[in-house]
């Protein structure tokens, strides 16, 4: 289904609210903020029923479905509920969980897109992002009404809804969030501008300029801006800074966080820095200049990155698993057994987050008492059987039913995923564009853990200065309410592809290959001729057009049809090169607009320079506004 007509000039009705959602690929939360206050950002304090050991200002990605597919439960409560229920009966309930790196890696995305849930039924994707949405929508309305007596009276359409997605995701992908808000009754496809995609380093990015010393960490000083000594570790400040916060709180459920920065005071006219995203299942990098005296950002490279995010350590330690315990085993405890393997992977991500360089320990994960059964009937003998005559090395059982690991074993299942990282951080600063860079901000929930902190401090060798924020996971959805508040903040964008159409040229000896020439009604033409809107890595301005004109082939012609190609190289001749792809369809609606011209012209106006492309389309004779759309999802 096409994205509906936006209006290109931002003049949607005033909102009274912002309210961003992050939805995350292991974790997901929301913040808001009023029009009236937009340096008091409401942040959840904790949601019910979180771990040990890890902060719970945002739920996990979890979703749970009733065994006749209706909407249960989300989060901590959908964990909860799915681990209590008899082995017998959950296999009925459809359980769901780090779904949404799947819009990320679909070649083909579609409105039709599968989702795998735990028990192994097909769900469709698109049901499953837009009842997330709802429980989002249902939970922040429910408590940003409980604040009416600080404003006028408000009902949704007073709200500018801010959903953050991966910046390297494909148009598909931004569109598929934006179908999936209309189906939740996020927003209606009549008021489009109610709902901005931003995206996740963009809105760290906004964040992190406004912090305040006492908000950061500084990993080249090594000093945490708020009273801890030089020696102290990245931790202990992290944690002497929480407590500061903590006692600053002002709410017993929402933390509110004033938002006017210190770090302005060291920010010069073209100063540059790197965002470094990693979440859980992207990392994404951006680089942006600033540009004062409004503070307004440009981005100096289009944003890149890759499936990185801490998810692949999960995926090491199920590698792991599978080598000691075998395949085939695995396979069938997840199928047989799902609550139980959900348990082991909570139990993992605790001793996850303990790795540390400098650690000597070994590092204890329970094996849930219906793995070590389950193995003992599928094998016929014993889990501690299995470990001796795995040959892994440094994993042992212990005698109290764990797995101990050693710090190698551990830092091992990191090291494919840093390694990555790295890697791409290495390649980003070769670029011309990302010399002179002031400072790197780590942010995202995988920035917490100490060894991506040194490996990215080895890399860089004090390049740059290194800054991860206090509440690194809530980075993303504070600035996401700041670019909800004001999204022209971000100037210049880079496209991150070559985006145009294929069209019929005057055929020009020598210049065009023979092969492309077709001759109608005496005329030579030049087929598949690639016509460029905008170029792969071009600076574009926020609000600029592209304009091109189309007359339809016939006088009583209704739809016309185009289709956009696009290609990661700058340059492109023909559509028919390697590399260049049909991605979507622009589609303009002349039905009721015929004229006695002879000859129609419809002119099309596209954006680019947003976060989402746009398309508006006139017919010149009459001057009449024509529908336009492009749809990446079903073209």
């Amino acid at each position: 289904m096409p994205t509906h007509l936006f209006k290109i000039v931002p003049s949607g009705p005033s909102f009274v609210v912002v309210v961003a959602i992050d939805f995350g690929t292991t974790s997901s939360g929301y913040a808001y903020a009023f029009t009236k206050e937009p340096e008091c950002i409401h942040t959840m304090r904790r949601w019910e029923g979180g771990d040990p050991g890890v902060s719970n200002q945002k739920t996990p990605t979890t979703i749970l479905l009733t065994p006749d597919r209706k909407f249960h439960s989300f989060g901590y409560a959908a964990r909860d509920f799915y681990h209590d229920l008899d082995p017998s009966e959950s296999k009925q309930w459809l359980y769901l969980e780090k779904f949404k790196m799947k819009l990320h890696t679909t070649a083909n995305l579609s409105i039709d897109t599968d989702l795998h849930a735990a028990n192994g039924k097909r769900v469709k994707a698109l049901d499953i992002f837009a009842y997330a949405l709802a429980f989002f929508k249902e939970q922040a309305l429910k408590v940003t009404h409980v604040w009416q007596h600080l404003c006028i009276e408000f009902d949704n359409n007073d709200v500018r809804w801010v959903i953050t997605v991966p910046a390297i995701w494909k148009m598909p992908a931004k569109q598929f969030m934006r179908e999936a808000a209309y189906k939740s009754g996020l927003v209606s496809r009549e008021n489009p501008e109610q709902l901005i995609i931003a995206l996740e380093p963009e809105a760290a990015s906004i964040y992190c300029r406004k912090l305040r010393l006492h908000q950061m960490v500084d990993l080249g000083t090594l000093t945490t801006q708020n009273g801890c000594s030089p020696t102290d570790n990245v931790g202990s400040g992290m944690t002497q800074a929480k407590e500061l916060v903590r006692r600053n709180r002002q709410s017993r459920t929402f933390l509110v966080e004033n938002v006017i920065g210190e770090l302005w005071s060291e920010l010069e006219e073209g100063d540059r820095y790197v965002v470094v995203d990693c979440g859980g299942g992207t990392v994404d990098l951006t680089v942006h200049q600033i540009r004062l005296p409004e503070g307004h950002l440009k981005e100096l490279y289009k944003a890149s990155g890759g499936p990185y995010g801490s998810l692949g350590i999960d995926y090491a330690f199920e590698k792991l698993l599978c080598k000691i315990f075998g395949q085939d085993f695995i396979d069938q405890f997840k199928i047989k057994r799902p609550a139980a393997w959900v348990d082991l992977m909570i139990a993992f991500e605790s001793r996850k987050r303990a790795a540390a360089p400098d650690r000597t320990n070994p590092l204890n994960i329970n094996l849930p008492f219906s793995f070590i059964d389950y193995y003992k009937k599928f094998r016929g003998h014993s889990v501690e059987h299995a470990l001796r005559k795995s040959n892994v090395d440094f994993v042992k059982w212990s005698s109290q039913g764990m797995l101990r690991m050693s710090p190698e074993a551990m830092n091992s299942l990191f090291k494919p995923t840093i390694d990555h990282i790295i890697q791409h951080l290495t390649e980003l600063f070769e670029k011309p564009e990302v010399s002179d860079i002031k400072f790197l901000f780590l942010v995202g929930g995988f920035a917490e853990s100490p060894l991506l902190q040194q490996a990215v401090q080895d890399m860089l060798q004090g390049r740059s200065r290194i800054i991860i924020p206090h509440d690194v996971g809530l980075t993303i959805l504070k600035g996401a309410v700041l670019f909800g508040l004001d999204p022209t903040i971000i100037k210049v964008r880079r496209s991150p592809l070559t985006y145009g159409v294929g069209v019929l040229n005057r055929f020009v000896e020598g210049k065009h290959p023979p092969e492309k020439l077709l001759v109608k009604d005496g005329t030579r033409w030049c087929t598949d001729v690639f016509d460029t809107f905008i170029a792969a890595d071009q600076s574009v301005a926020l609000g600029e057009m592209v304009k091109r004109s189309y007359t339809p082939a016939k006088p009583s012609q209704q739809v016309i049809v185009i289709h956009v190609y696009c290609s990661e190289k700058e340059k492109a001749g023909f559509i028919s090169e390697p590399g260049v792809r049909k991605c979507g369809t622009l589609r303009l609606d002349v039905s009721g607009t015929e004229s006695t011209a002879p000859r129609r012209e419809i002119q099309t106006l596209m954006q680019f320079g947003d976060t989402e492309i746009r398309a508006m389309a006139v017919d010149v004779s009459t001057g009449r506004t024509v529908k336009a759309s492009i749809d990446f999802l079903s073209h």
